[in-house]
């Protein structure tokens, strides 16, 4: 399915809350519910949705992808935009947490299994990425791989500096160097942290 564009969340508080109520809805045959959602980074809508037919009883959960599109100050007033997919089309998006997937039921679609397996190895990426040490001042980060920077050099080995202007982030200096460097995304990379040593 493509891109649905709109002018209002038709009342809803917001794209996550408009998305729960699209997949929300009864008729003779099947009942929709949304369990759990989320709205990773304004971007990618992720649910785990039940459906039960009345008929039989029979109850399946399986998640719903939506990318989407959330401007509320477009120019041309379409503040709202939204692509669903299920599981079983294999979306690109594979980041849905964990409590989102411990609700699915089992499946035996090759494509959604491969796209929750994968959902969960990066889960357990971010785990262990946000389980890693944050550099403090005054130690040494020591890189698996050398990095390279804008100026040409390349290490492996680097002081870790408190940032003046920000406690939030630090800064790396190159041993025996004044150069000053910054590092996007640390958490990413890995590395192992030495304390100085006392005197």
């Amino acid at each position: 399915m493509g891109w649905l564009t709109m002018k209002s969340l038709k009342g809803h508080s917001g794209p996550r809350q408009y998305l729960d109520a699209r997949f929300t809805w009864e008729r003779a045959d099947t009942i929709s519910k949304v369990l759990r959602s989320a709205l990773v980074g304004m971007r990618v809508y992720y649910a785990a949705v039940e459906h039960i037919l009345p008929a039989t009883g029979a109850r399946e959960v399986w998640a719903a992808v939506c990318l989407v599109q959330y401007n509320p100050r477009d120019r041309e007033g379409y503040i709202f935009g939204y692509k669903d997919m299920s599981e079983s089309m294999g979306p690109y998006e594979r980041d849905c947490p964990e409590p989102i997937l411990d609700l699915l039921t089992p499946t035996d679609h090759e494509h959604a299994q491969r796209w929750r397996d994968d959902c969960r190895a990066n889960a357990a990426t971010r785990r262990a990425r946000r389980a890693r040490p944050s550099p403090r001042d005054g130690q040494t980060i020591i890189f698996d791989d050398p990095l390279a920077f804008a100026d040409g050099r390349s290490f492996d080995r680097l002081e870790v500096i408190a940032n003046p202007r920000s406690h939030r982030t630090m800064l790396f200096r190159a041993p025996g160097s004044g150069n000053l460097y910054r590092i996007p995304n640390i958490k990413s990379r890995t590395y192992r942290l030495i304390d100085r040593s006392p005197g």
